[in-house]
């Protein structure tokens, strides 16, 4: 697994979706803690992280890793879909192994459940960012129906957002028009509640992190059926 060093999240959500006999083995991409006060800023925080990345990925390879597991999501998503191949490509070729990666585990997601063709989205990204999300999605044939930019002012502050202002936002952004709700960005605590919201909004809601190491193990042929978050890891 790998994620920003500012990242409190990542680490103990992919733990706890842990079937018995997987060992996941946390590498962090070091990086400051920004503001992020603006679009520029917050990109600007970004590119740190995709520079940093390959340290992170060559210090976890000593392990001999199986798979590797990205965890985290902003630069997942830019350039639409062929920039997330290309994105995961190339961190393939300088580990040497399969890559999960957020943006494409969403989509594989939204796949799974099936019948689903305009999305919601929320994220503690700026307008910027959220624009490739919206891209990413429609290159995979997602309309974005509503997409809420949460705009936290640091990286550390995305895990601060409380349950109540991620539910209030899941619920703003529901309607008859949506078919799905989508949380992008792996620092904000949303696995346990995604999967509740499930139940009283009657449709997909897909929390990042639970697609990310849902994807990663059924990639690996691991099967196993977790409750607790959601539909997606219970049953498919």
């Amino acid at each position: 697994m790998l994620g920003p060093s500012t990242n409190t999240v990542v680490q103990p959500d992919f733990d706890d979706m842990r079937p018995w006999g997987v060992t996941n083995h946390y590498s962090r991409i070091v990086v400051a803690n920004p503001s992020a006060v603006s679009n520029e800023t917050f990109l600007a925080g970004v590119a740190d992280i995709d520079r940093n990345t390959a340290d992170a990925v060559t210090g976890v390879m000593t392990c001999q890793p199986d798979y590797l597991v990205m965890g985290m999501s902003a630069v997942t998503f830019f350039g639409g879909a062929e920039g997330a191949r290309r994105w995961r490509e190339s961190i393939e070729a300088l580990s040497g192994i399969g890559v999960t990666i957020g943006s494409e585990a969403v989509a594989a997601a939204l796949a799974a459940y099936g019948n689903v063709k305009r999305v919601a989205f929320f994220s503690p990204y700026y307008p910027a960012a959220n624009d490739q999300v919206r891209r990413f999605l429609a290159d995979h044939g997602y309309e974005t129906v509503r997409g809420t930019p949460l705009q936290c002012p640091s990286w550390i502050a995305i895990a601060e957002l409380t349950p109540e202002t991620l539910r209030d936002t899941m619920k703003d952004l529901d309607g008859d028009d949506v078919d799905a709700i989508i949380q992008v960005g792996t620092n904000v605590s949303n696995v346990r509640l995604a999967a509740a919201a499930e139940l009283w909004l009657g449709k997909p809601v897909i929390a990042i992190n639970t697609a990310t190491y849902w994807h990663a193990l059924r990639a690996n042929g691991i099967h196993d059926r977790m409750p607790g978050f959601g539909r997606l890891l219970a049953e498919f």
